[in-house]
């Protein structure tokens, strides 16, 4: 009788297990799937579909797509009350982020990697994707019947994802735009790699897709500065640098005309003074991209009673507005994954970032970083700072931590000249490795998840 009780609680114990393993298998393999189906159409042997199509699709992601998704279901998501709940999503990013920056540096430490892309190698382990990715992965999820998030799963999984985004835009706006300027030491070797790229025609559809998966139309964004080590020339000296190569910046901000020594005491200090240039350099009206505009409205009107009547709810007067964007929306996440096929399509690029470097970024990114993450996932709900039974509200938050480097990081490499090749490899081969990481990650989190009642 007892031995007869053992063998089915194991029975319904390895069933079980298994059971929660395809459960959060199958939607992985689901976009997999939809990643091969776009790597095999884009793939240089195959070119069923030309590259200029997968810009294309990628533009209208960016500007279409996402935007439709995050105002459709943050938009009607939104409460005072859980912007109140919500708090620590855009924290978990800055936590996130931090960890990541001193993770990274000691991987400087331990793998040494030229001292030109010491900085880099921070930024690649740093920043993950938070936008596109995780909204793909909650899409699959959710689209299984037997998930363990319960009713409204994909509402609130894209609801919590688009809250995130805003903050890891600022951050890559400011933050790593200023990261991945060229090294000074280095000027001159980076600006003759810098000096191919820049002579390529606007609609050149040799560009990589990577460059413009996850921001179309970068190559308008150029500015005067954005390929040259523009902090290091206003906070250093340049006497040892050539100046025909790295361009003096005038300073003064003054007519030079009178200069007595009273007006030079109540002029701003000189510190305050290159502060301020480098803040007017820093591309913070870029932040306001379609997505971050989307999440904004969607923030206002959903914390506005009266204004979110209008669109959301059975009988809403805009109803049928909302309900055009959610058939949009619904093309977002296929089209994501077939540009993430096209773009590993075109194979990784030549690095001299060295082999041991590339494999420390990605072991400390998608094999390390996610146990940091869990713990303090599991601290944040032992303080209580998270939402009371909520199992999407968590999965969210430890995929901060499990996604691959940011694809926007290759477009900000190219859009200041630093280590382009170098970016764009370790983004494929992240990509392509996080099919494994984030199989074993997810089968873990529906294991911990299993624990929280609903």
């Amino acid at each position: 009788m007892i031995a007869r009780y053992l063998t089915a609680l194991y029975e319904n114990n390895v069933k079980s297990s298994g059971e929660d393993v395809m459960s959060a298998i199958v939607p992985l393999m689901k976009l997999l799937t939809l990643a091969l189906i776009g790597l095999v159409l884009a793939h240089p042997k195959t070119q069923i579909i030309p590259k200029a199509t997968f810009k294309l699709l990628s533009k209208l992601v960016f500007a279409l797509f996402l935007p439709c998704l995050i105002f459709s279901e943050l938009g009607e998501s939104m409460t005072v009350d859980n912007l109140a709940h919500w708090w620590f999503i855009p924290v978990n990013v800055l936590v996130s982020t931090v960890v990541g920056c001193i993770l990274g540096y000691v991987v400087v430490i331990i793998c040494r990697p030229p001292v030109q892309f010491n900085r880099l190698t921070i930024i690649m382990t740093a920043f993950g994707n938070t936008g596109n990715l995780p909204l793909a992965i909650v899409g699959s999820v959710c689209h299984t019947s037997d998930n363990p998030f319960g009713p409204h799963c994909n509402s609130r999984g894209v609801a919590y994802v688009s809250f995130s985004q805003w903050v890891s835009v600022i951050l890559v706006y400011t933050l790593v735009y200023h990261m991945m300027e060229p090294p000074l030491e280095y000027y001159e070797i980076v600006e003759e790699g810098v000096e191919i790229v820049e002579e390529l025609p606007v609609n050149n559809i040799s560009r990589p897709l990577l460059v413009e998966a996850e921001w179309p139309g970068i190559e308008d964004k150029e500015t005067e500065h954005s390929k040259t080590p523009f902090i290091a020339r206003v906070f250093k000296s340049i006497s040892s640098v050539s100046q025909s190569t790295v361009p003096d910046i005038d300073l003064s901000g003054e007519s030079g005309e009178r200069s007595p020594r009273s007006i030079r005491c109540l002029a701003e200090p000189r510190v305050v003074r290159r502060m301020r240039i480098v803040a007017e350099q820093t591309p913070i009206k870029h932040i306001l991209q379609p997505p971050t505009i989307a999440s904004l409205l969607a923030i206002i009107i959903g914390m506005v009673p009266q204004l979110k009547s209008f669109f959301f709810g059975y009988d809403a007067p805009l109803g049928f507005v909302t309900n055009s964007l959610e058939i949009v929306a619904a093309a977002m996440v296929p089209s994501v994954m077939l540009v993430l096929g096209g773009m590993l399509a075109e194979g990784p690029n030549e690095s001299t970032l060295g082999l041991r470097t590339t494999i420390g970024i990605s072991v400390t990114r998608l094999v390390l970083l996610p146990l940091f993450g869990i713990g303090i996932v599991a601290l944040a709900d032992k303080l209580n700072f998270l939402v009371a039974g909520d199992r999407m509200y968590r999965f969210v938050l430890l995929m901060q931590y499990t996604t691959p480097s940011a694809i926007l990081l290759g477009a900000i490499a190219s859009l200041r000249g630093y280590a382009v090749s170098e970016a764009s490899a370790l983004i494929f081969w992240q990509h392509l490795f996080a099919l494994f990481s984030l199989s074993l990650y997810i089968v873990i989190y529906f294991k911990l998840l299993t624990y929280i009642p609903l």
